[in-house]
């Protein structure tokens, strides 16, 4: 069975996810693409030779008989739109994030999901499908340390452009983490604080830079999370969870060593691709796999999704108060109590 995509969006993540499809994974196939920049798309085709109809929008793309699953990679504030329709028309979803620019946009994806009885939407949270990330979560789940305390992780990178905002400390970057440490320990969020430390000489004067977000957990899981999107030295993610009977770490990616001017050490990385490349191809085929295998996608929900935006949302309170905020989630629909999500790679 080939999986055919419509993909809506072409941008540089798009376009990325085509080749990735087209080139390396296996079991899909892009049928179809849109973009508001109609040359984009026409480009797109062109450049990876694809035998794909060219669609004027995302609406008739869905519609589409020819088409089963549709990859959403365009401008976040459009992806509950694209999302919505297809659910109506009975198509997968692969999601970037985020799932949709508000909690009440994703409560509304949930919704749609529910009515329509079946997981059609995964959404793009690849940190899950990290090598690193899943043995961490093998030793957590294992009872390897015993039961988590504390987590400590960091997202750093070299440099963002001028037009990156405070808040995007929290919609852009802290995102990932808001995702993946409350799956890596099974347990929703209770509460944030953020305190701003001295601000780096780097950052522009509009962009509060290092931050530090506190996060508690309903299970008394204290987090503590370092945003430093000016370190200039690399792209550099960190994580440590402390446990009861001992503590596990990320592994670092593979780097050689090296000896050479008088200096013992190893190269790090300096952009985002490359570190998560290998976890971006294994969301897409899993995504691929699971619904040849089970009907449904694996990996990160629409539920995932709405649990992000309002964390997301009580985060960026938080940057502007100072004080404490809570962090109030609906209950979990019990349609979402069992998902298997992607723990071994």
């Amino acid at each position: 069975m080939t999986l055919k995509f419509g993909v809506v969006g072409t941008g540089a993540i798009g376009r990325e996810h085509i080749k990735r499809i087209t080139n390396t994974l296996s079991g899909g196939k892009i049928v179809a693409v849109t973009d508001v920049n109609q040359e984009s798309a026409k480009q797109t085709v062109e450049q990876f030779g694809l035998d794909a109809v060219i669609y004027p929008d995302d609406k008739t793309l869905v519609k589409d008989e020819n088409v089963d699953a549709v990859l959403v990679t365009s401008w976040g504030p459009a992806h509950e739109q694209t999302v919505l329709a297809a659910i109506e028309a009975g198509k997968y979803v692969f999601c970037e994030k985020p799932l949709a620019t508000t909690a009440e946009g994703c409560m509304r994806i949930v919704e749609a999901e529910i009515k329509h009885g079946k997981r059609l939407v995964q959404v793009g949270f690849m940190r899950r499908y990290d090598r690193g990330y899943v043995q961490m979560k093998e030793a957590i789940d294992s009872g390897f340390i015993g039961a988590p305390l504390m987590i400590k992780a960091a997202h750093r990178n070299p440099t963002v452009d001028e037009k990156y905002t405070t808040e995007m400390a929290v919609v852009d970057t802290l995102i990932h983490e808001i995702d993946c440490l409350h799956w890596l320990v099974n347990d929703d969020y209770k509460s944030v604080q953020v305190v701003y430390p001295r601000k780096t000489k780097y950052a522009l004067a509009h962009l509060q830079d290092p931050q530090l977000f506190t996060i508690e957990t309903q299970g008394g899981i204290v987090i503590n999370v370092e945003v430093f999107v000016n370190c200039r030295f690399g792209y550099d993610i960190q994580c440590e969870v402390i446990g009861e009977d001992g503590v596990v770490t990320l592994p670092e990616p593979l780097s050689i060593g090296f000896r050479k001017e008088a200096k013992l050490g190893t190269n790090l990385l300096m952009d985002w691709k490359d570190r998560f490349i290998d976890a971006y191809d294994v969301e897409l085929q899993d995504f691929m796999d699971s619904i040849k295998k089970t009907g449904e996608p694996n990996g990160p929900t629409a539920w995932d999704g709405y649990i992000a935006a309002v964390t997301a949302d009580v985060c960026v309170k938080a940057q502007q108060t100072g004080e404490k905020e809570q962090i109030a989630l609906q209950e979990r629909p019990a349609f979402y109590s069992e998902n298997a999500i992607c723990t071994t790679v």
